[in-house]
């Protein structure tokens, strides 16, 4: 079957990957020079399933308000005419119960306990070096209160079989010695041992040079105007270089993906969420962090990228925005400053960055068909492309080419917003 991706950041690449290593002709189209060029390029480079949770969680609606006001706010607002803004806000906000949260929870920890799982096996079938490290992953609670209310994602762990650790403050400084000099900050911590950290940008970029030997076709800095539908079906992509034609296409196009697939009649509640991250070298091994810590006051990662450290967080909803506000690196640095205080080269530059993450408003992807007979979505990760990357392939590579799926797709499909 002739499969044409749209869309070459990590979700894009490993859908063309596991398509071709299931026998597929695959073409991968995307506007930029290269691959994971835009969303993918810079995150916090942690691939944490059990972190895997939705936004919309029961009192997030009230710690909204008191975020908006915080000088280093993890989420920023800014008012706009935007109906589709307004819709998946509201949308968000449905999902803001405890039975809401549990099930969505349970999707994404599937998928992503999965898609940890086929890393690994990656890993191990290709040469790949990405600055990996399997250390854990550290949540950090700088209150009482944070730590009791993680009693209930320690339930979801449990009822997975995800490996954790609740830890106290001593324990947390055992795990990350950099800690050391915050010890007053934080009261304790939870752990997962079995995730791990990696540069996205790295991985999807090696991961693309393997794809031509699997005869996939690479089409770079090839615009995408849109879908031809006829008689029901999409006919082909229109492009900057022409019409190409598959049997089947994958849309993986992240926050673009809606627009796209307008003229096919498909309404997608994707909204661009978006994120700010800076990279800075290590300047003191022993302070800087071993892999990757969560600081839930300012939900802000801090990762270690070999002799980098990267720091990323924060939820803008401002539409198609790219600035850079200067406030925005401030409260990154804050948080790495507090916490690693002098781990980095502050006089280094920052490489202060932005991206647009695809959020659904359950937080939960959309993987599989849709009523488009030919036409299929790898879209909607939000901030968990990267944890969730190989496990959303291998799984619309399975769809694609009606074999019996890996894992259950039950939720995951865009027939739960129609």
């Amino acid at each position: 079957m002739r499969v044409v991706v749209l869309g070459a950041g990590v979700v894009g690449v490993t859908s063309a990957y596991y398509l071709a290593e299931a026998g597929h002709e695959v073409i991968l189209i995307d506007r930029q020079p290269g691959p994971a060029l835009e969303t993918s390029f810079a995150n916090a480079g942690e691939i944490s399933p059990g972190y895997a949770s939705p936004w919309a969680a029961p009192g997030i609606p009230l710690k909204a308000m008191r975020w908006l006001f915080m000088k280093h706010a993890p989420l920023i607002l800014k008012p706009r005419i935007d109906m589709a803004m307004l819709r998946w806000i509201v949308a968000m906000l449905r999902n803001c119960t405890s039975a809401r949260y549990a099930r969505n929870k349970s999707r994404m920890v599937r998928l992503a306990e999965y898609s940890r799982d086929q890393l690994i096996a990656l890993r191990g079938q290709l040469p790949l070096d990405y600055d990996q490290r399997s250390r854990g992953t550290l949540q950090l609670f700088r209150t009482q209160k944070q730590f009791d209310d993680s009693a209930g994602d320690i339930a979801v762990l449990e009822h997975y079989g995800v490996a954790y650790e609740l830890l106290g403050r001593d324990a947390c400084v055992a795990a990350e010695p950099g800690l050391s000099a915050a010890r007053d900050r934080f009261v304790g911590g939870l752990r997962l041992p079995g995730d791990e950290t990696g540069d996205c940008h790295l991985f999807t970029r090696q991961l693309a040079a393997h794809l031509p030997a699997m005869g996939v076709e690479l089409r770079y800095s090839s615009h995408i105007f849109g879908l031809e539908i006829r008689e029901g079906r999409v006919d082909g992509v229109r492009t900057g270089t022409g019409l190409i034609r598959g049997d089947a296409y994958v849309v993986a196009l992240g926050s673009h993906s809606p627009s796209i697939l307008r003229p096919a009649g498909l309404s997608l509640p994707v909204y661009p969420v978006k994120g700010y991250s800076i990279t800075l070298p290590v300047a003191d091994t022993h302070r800087a962090p071993v892999s990757t810590l969560l600081d839930e006051s300012y939900k802000i990662a801090i990762t270690r990228l070999g002799d980098r450290i990267r720091v990323g967080g924060m939820a803008e909803l401002s539409g198609f925005n790219g600035t850079l506000p200067p406030q925005r690196e401030a409260t990154l640095r804050h948080s790495l400053d507090e916490l690693f205080p002098g781990a980095a080269d502050a006089d280094a530059p920052s490489h202060f960055w932005s991206g647009l993450r695809p959020m659904t408003p359950d937080s939960t992807p959309v993987i599989g068909a849709t009523p488009v007979p030919n036409l299929f979505l790898n879209t909607g990760h939000g901030t968990l492309g990267w944890t969730m990357a190989c496990g959303s392939g291998r799984l619309i590579a399975s769809l694609v080419g009606g074999e019996r799926p890996p894992i259950d797709p039950a939720g995951l499909g865009i027939d739960r917003y129609i």
